[in-house]
């Protein structure tokens, strides 16, 4: 749905839609999950208009480092020894910080004046103030900061760069002007912000997409457990992500019949073409004049 929903929108601004692979959590990474994915949004008929790019390669891997220096040379990110149960006693000595959050998700500033001898395990950025901004879906959006987040790491332990840190500095390289993702992400977005503004990048503007949820309530993830989508019915796959996204389309797909061929991978059918056009201007009559 969020791949649906930012194809859409590239099409209806007469842009660009850039696939990007953020794998900088190798650990985490399945092995072929990339190639995987790929294959999924090329059933659908989402196809990259650029080369897609990988975070893990080295030529990005400089990039992230080049910011981080940055960073360090205005003051601005700092080495942190503490450990995670270092954090957890911190913040139970001072009775911990009232943002709604588990305790331990607020970092302290214990490593702000200096770490005291000890030997950084990963580095954070200091941050400050209340951050406001405006989301295209959701409206005007505010975070504080230090109560809420607290400074953040950008590199971590294991030296690995963190999320918050590589998209920031990919969206500048890729000229990005527009992120449409999930709604669970949005929080993320006064951090990424705040990193636009120490390193004195282009602010790209935001659209956050309603989930696809359980009937528990929680967000289809693989996490817990959610299908995989079926790339042999796309008409109706992506039928159903226009409906959560509040899309006014003519019903397409329906069941497969029995015995039926998928759809060759590389010669979609006029039809999902002809369904991709009528959902961009869809599109673009829903989203295409909010600021």
């Amino acid at each position: 749905m969020a791949a649906l929903a930012s194809w859409l929108d590239a099409r209806a601004h007469g842009g660009t839609w850039v696939v990007r692979i953020e794998d900088t959590d190798t650990p985490r990474c399945i092995r072929g999950a990339d190639h995987h994915i790929l294959h999924q949004l090329d059933r659908l008929g989402l196809r990259s208009d650029e080369p897609v790019r990988w975070q893990s390669p080295s030529p990005s891997q400089d990039a992230y480092e080049a910011a981080w220096r940055a960073l360090q040379a205005k003051g601005w990110a700092y080495g942190c020894a503490c450990s995670r149960q270092d954090i957890e006693r911190a913040l139970a000595r001072v009775g911990g910080l009232n943002t709604g959050q588990p305790a331990a998700a607020v970092y302290p500033g214990t490593c702000r004046t200096g770490l005291g001898g000890r030997t950084p395990r990963a580095w954070r950025v200091r941050v400050e103030g209340h951050w406001a901004w405006h989301d295209r879906r959701l409206g005007p959006q505010s975070q504080d900061l230090p109560r809420e987040v607290g400074d953040f790491v950008i590199r971590r332990a294991d030296g690995l760069w963190a999320y918050q840190l590589a998209v920031v500095v990919d969206d500048a390289a890729q000229g990005i002007t527009d992120v449409v993702r999930g709604e669970d992400l949005a929080d993320n977005t006064p951090r990424q912000q705040h990193l636009q503004r120490l390193l004195g990048l282009p602010l790209p503007r935001y659209l956050h997409t309603p989930l696809v949820c359980a009937s528990d309530g929680q967000k289809l993830s693989k996490q817990t457990g959610a299908m995989a989508v079926d790339v042999d019915r796309p008409l109706s796959v992506l039928q159903a992500a226009a409906q959560v996204l509040q899309l006014q389309l003519p019903a397409a797909g329906g069941p497969k019949p029995v015995g039926s061929r998928p759809p060759d991978a590389a010669h979609h059918t006029p039809s999902l073409e002809r369904w991709l056009e009528q959902a961009t201007q869809a599109w673009a009559q829903r989203w295409l004049a909010v600021p």
